[in-house]
């Protein structure tokens, strides 16, 4: 699976989310979008999951514009985790990720359906928590079971907003390990929005560095996160220390352009 991004600007309302973006992407592969707040990453991410149309440009699926996908056919493509979890009370894990099979189920769930459920629960490492119910569960495992539902659809692409907030060290570490054994050995396209640049650079094939809508950098980790870079975009100044590199901030940069507080 292949995703080109041609061109691409959103707006909402005056304010310029995404401006002229051009870039591609291929399976197998985890893309990390960073930046400071408001410089466009869930905004991309939404484009790609056609939640968001662009005022201009277009977004191909292996060649093709995924506005001429169906709803259903798309959902078969493109599995998208959110920021914000959504509530599924009343209903239990399993029930949870059974949605995920929405897209293929023309009357009634089948075995085989029951079955791929089991399977991304497994892969995910919640099976154990099936006939719990869901807003009982952590943050760290609410995240698993989203991501489960996800897989559930049979995706060829995986799209995945903050996947790290709001988690504890070990839930982080379990989730990134996860994504990258899905793009390594079931090759899964993976792109993902994250705020901790540390984790991007130790986990990510690329970076897609965004500021102020527009990309800055793209490139693999030590090409993208650069103290350079990470001055003239979040208005810091970092030192780059060790194998495998850890990223320092020092204070707060002196005479930086402020773009990347734009939407």
């Amino acid at each position: 699976m292949k995703i080109q991004i041609n061109n691409v600007s959103v707006t909402y309302g005056s304010i310029e989310a995404l401006k002229g973006v051009t870039i591609s992407m291929e399976g197998g592969k985890v893309y990390s979008l960073v930046g400071p707040n408001g410089s466009g990453k869930t905004t991309l991410l939404r484009c790609i999951d056609r939640i968001v149309r662009p005022k201009v440009g277009t977004v191909l699926l292996d060649g093709r514009d995924i506005s001429k996908f169906s709803t259903r056919e798309l959902a078969k493509t493109i599995g998208y985790v959110p920021q914000t979890q959504v509530a599924y009370h009343p209903l239990t894990v399993f029930e949870t990720v059974l949605m995920g099979r929405r897209p293929y189920v023309s009357w009634s769930l089948g075995e085989k359906d029951v079955e791929i459920a089991r399977k991304a629960l497994k892969v995910v490492g919640a099976d154990h928590l099936a006939n719990r119910h869901y807003d009982e569960l952590s943050g760290g495992e609410k995240q698993k079971v989203m991501i489960a539902r996800a897989l559930a659809q049979e995706p060829k692409v995986l799209l995945l907003d903050e996947p790290t907030s709001n988690l504890d060290l070990k839930h982080q570490l379990e989730i990134l390990y996860l994504l990258r054994q899905l793009a390594e050995k079931d090759g899964l396209l993976i792109v993902m929005a994250i705020h901790d640049i540390n984790l991007a650079y130790r986990f990510s094939d690329f970076i897609i560095m965004l500021k102020g809508g527009k990309i800055f950098a793209v490139g693999k980790p030590d090409e993208v996160i650069t103290p350079e870079n990470v001055r003239r975009v979040y208005g810091v100044d970092v030192a780059i220390f060790g194998n495998p590199q850890v990223i320092v901030p020092l204070g707060i940069a002196e005479g930086v352009e402020g773009e990347g507080s734009e939407l």
